[in-house]
């Protein structure tokens, strides 16, 4: 076993712990410290036990994949065992390669072929030429004999899948000899090894090329602000813009430029390169500065990023994602904890014990956290508090995790700050390193515990912006976002864009940035103090005032925080979720009272007069009570923007100001579409005079899931 060092220094490791003993490590400095387990005290040859627990619809003698220790094998259900029971599997321990051997095969010597001349055979799925011997005739049998090399891995932009089949080795084959079969369609040769006989199970991969026409049937498509996740023939994820028109059909382009200017759906036009203040958005980027070939982060078109589909550790490839993607939110998580659970290490083989100072906590979890090894992060964590008697059952990382992130992303602590828009929500603070000089280390902790909690099933305290949610998913980030993280800016830039001579206002491309009181400016291109905003260049600044104030501004706390991420939960994991089920996922699903909500709901517009007597209001708390509860959590992000409920309920929800602002039903006529509008900063839906309870249900429904939100200036 090994140690790692706390704030006191390095300290001796513990002893190697067996499964099931609650004894920790016997020295009283706080830290990380490795714990092996029982695998390690076995002899090599010795079978691992692994808990898997039974799925549902399985019946005992039924078989059932599972992944255990890496290793993907089938289990048969015991007698007397039900779904959702745990019961314990032998895995044999993996005994390393055996160096690459030759193998001898047998083919026949094809029509035409003379002595000395070459054909071509198909052995394990390679092609091979093999040049006739001499005095050898056609249809005679050869022995040839191949070096047997490591597969090679597929090159990054190859559109080449493998498929796996297993069949039997039909009867009178003999080592070596071909046999034809049916394969996905296509017929096959395939060559019996060496060291099978007739009877024997075999493997063989055969390649599946696939069209662009079959890759799009792969896409994710999140019905969340018209975009599209799409496989390309490089295997990768890409964004694709899914509507091209506003919800009501209409275009929802209006090019700017002339003396009249449009609004959210405006076009900006800027040295051939457009911006579209409803329609162009931007994706976070992970690479190398090119200068100095440090990691970094930018904002760049969303069309121009390509992302991981696959997760080889446990064969998870973009069809399970693309899949996955369409189903209920409670399957998604179910799926999502299995993956989990096989990329999990496994307690016997090897886990964590931190030991921690109440008093310090936040300080001690740094440290420890810290110097854990990434590879070591999907380990189990047991957690003690020094000088408690607690033992670890689940309670106790249960209350780190909350008393955590609680310290972590308190504003007074200034990593994090609130969102111009919603108390409750947080974003990184630019100034966080002006009185804190670890603040990056603090960052790719935050990026750890948040991901170290979704992958052992934790919840947290901390809500996030909308943004940082994106940022995680490597989602686009649209204009409307920027709200969000500067409320100021974004209306600012709004009422610029319906100016018909925007030069009047005197601005540059620069922007202010305030820092201990203090304001300096910020150059958004060179020389930007010499460049004055005009109608033909307005696109260019709001591109790149969007660009610094979601990155540019927080670029090396946002990277060490998605690095943190990154090292506990792989990156394609998450496409399966959108923005708002990420949330769900980290914070839980609320716990919403209909009567509190109902209680504390005002209503204005058309339903003042009657308030909740009114039968479209009737309508809606009736919908609402049939809503399952991630439904109620995603209206509350819809109309509020988040799904989190002030500990003491409805009455004291907040708007934009820190004031208190009540929920607020406003009703409004047909005429501006079928779907509700939401002002998240002022806790108000816009709720159309429906005809039905139905029609009602419908629209809600789809606003709620496509978040047609609409975001008024007042």
């Amino acid at each position: 076993s090994s140690a790692r060092f706390g704030p006191g220094g390095p300290s001796p490791g513990p002893p190697a712990a067996r499964q099931g003993s609650t004894k920790g490590p016997d020295h009283g400095r706080p830290g990380a410290y490795t714990v092996a387990g029982a695998q390690h005290n076995r002899p090599a040859n010795e079978a691992v036990p692994y808990t898997v627990v039974v799925p549902r619809g399985v019946r005992p003698g039924q078989q059932f994949p599972v992944m255990a220790g890496g290793v993907p094998m089938m289990v048969t259900c015991p007698p007397h065992v039900r779904p959702g029971d745990h019961i314990m599997v032998m895995v044999p321990r993996q005994q390393p390669r055996p160096p690459p051997t030759s193998q001898v095969y047998t083919t026949t010597v094809p029509e035409g072929i003379q002595p000395g001349g070459q054909f071509s055979v198909l052995i394990n799925n390679r092609s091979v030429n093999v040049t006739c011997p001499p005095g050898v005739r056609p249809g005679t049998q050869i022995r040839i004999r191949l070096p047997e090399t490591a597969p090679k891995a597929p090159a990054a932009n190859n559109s080449t899948l493998h498929q796996t089949f297993e069949v039997t080795v039909p009867p009178g084959v003999r080592p070596g000899q071909p046999f034809a079969l049916i394969a996905n369609g296509q017929r096959v040769m395939v060559h019996c090894p060496y060291d099978a006989r007739p009877g024997q199970k075999i493997r063989f991969q055969v390649p599946i090329q696939l069209s662009e026409s079959e890759l799009k049937a792969y896409s994710i498509n999140y019905e969340q602000e018209g975009w599209v996740r799409c496989v390309g023939t490089d295997l990768k994820f890409h964004w694709a813009r899914h509507d091209g028109a506003a919800p009501d059909g209409k275009p929802s382009d209006t090019v700017l430029g002339g003396p009249s200017v449009g609004s959210l759906g405006a076009k900006v036009e800027h040295l051939g390169s457009t911006f579209n203040v409803a329609g162009s958005a931007f994706v976070r980027r992970i690479g190398k500065d090119p200068e100095t070939g440090r990691p970094m982060v930018d904002l760049v078109r969303a069309e121009e990023v390509a992302l991981d589909a696959a997760v080889p550790e446990i064969s998870v490839n973009f069809q399970h994602l693309s899949k996955m993607s369409s189903r209920p939110f409670q399957q998604k998580l179910a799926w999502f904890r299995t993956q989990c659970d096989g990329l999990r290490v496994p307690w016997e083989r090897e886990h964590q014990h931190l030991r921690l100072r109440r008093e310090v906590l936040l300080e001690d979890s740094l440290r420890a956290i810290e110097s854990i090894r990434p590879a070591q992060m999907r380990e189990r964590f047991r957690f003690e508090f020094i000088g408690e008697p607690g033992v670890d059952a689940g309670g106790v990382a249960r209350e780190w995790f909350q008393l955590v992130s609680e310290q972590l992303f308190n504003p007074d602590f200034a990593l994090f700050q609130y969102s111009s828009i919603n108390q409750m929500c947080m974003q990184v603070n630019p100034s966080s390193g002006v009185a804190n000089d670890e603040h990056l280390d603090f960052f790719h902790f935050a990026g750890r515990l948040l991901a170290k909690a979704l992958f052992d099933a934790q919840l947290v305290s901390a809500h996030l912006v909308r943004p940082l949610y994106k940022h995680l998913l490597a989602w686009p980030i649209a204009f409307s976002d920027l709200e969000h993280v500067d409320k100021f800016r974004h209306d600012s830039l709004l009422k610029m864009v319906d100016m018909e001579d925007v030069s009047i206002c005197g601005v540059d491309f620069t922007v202010s940035e305030e820092r201990l009181g203090e304001n300096t400016t910020v150059e958004l291109v060179p020389d930007g103090e010499q460049i004055s905003v005009t109608n033909e260049n307005l696109g260019e600044y709001m591109e790149l005032v969007l660009k610094h104030r979601m990155v540019g501004r927080i670029e090396q706390q946002l990277l060490h925080f998605l690095q943190g991420f990154y090292e506990v939960i792989p990156e394609a994991l998450l496409t399966i979720f959108d923005f708002q089920e990420l949330e769900l996922l980290m914070c839980g699903l609320p716990t919403i009272e209909l009567d509190d909500w109902k209680q504390h709901t005002e209503y204005t517009g058309e339903l003042e007069s009657k308030g909740a007597s009114h039968k479209v209001a009737k309508w809606f708390w009736e919908v609402l009570e049939e809503f399952e509860s991630d439904q109620k959590a995603r209206l509350l992000q819809f109309v509020t923007g988040t799904s989190g409920v002030p500990s003491q309920g409805f009455a004291v929800l907040q708007g934009n100001d820190g004031n208190i602002r009540k929920f607020t039903i406003n009703g409004c006529g047909l005429e501006h579409g079928p779907f509700p509008r939401a002002h998240t900063c002022f806790n108000r839906i816009d709720l159309p005079m429906y005809a039905s309870k139905a029609d009602l249900k419908q629209y809600l429904s789809l606003a709620i899931q496509m978040e047609c939100t609409g975001f008024g200036i007042e």
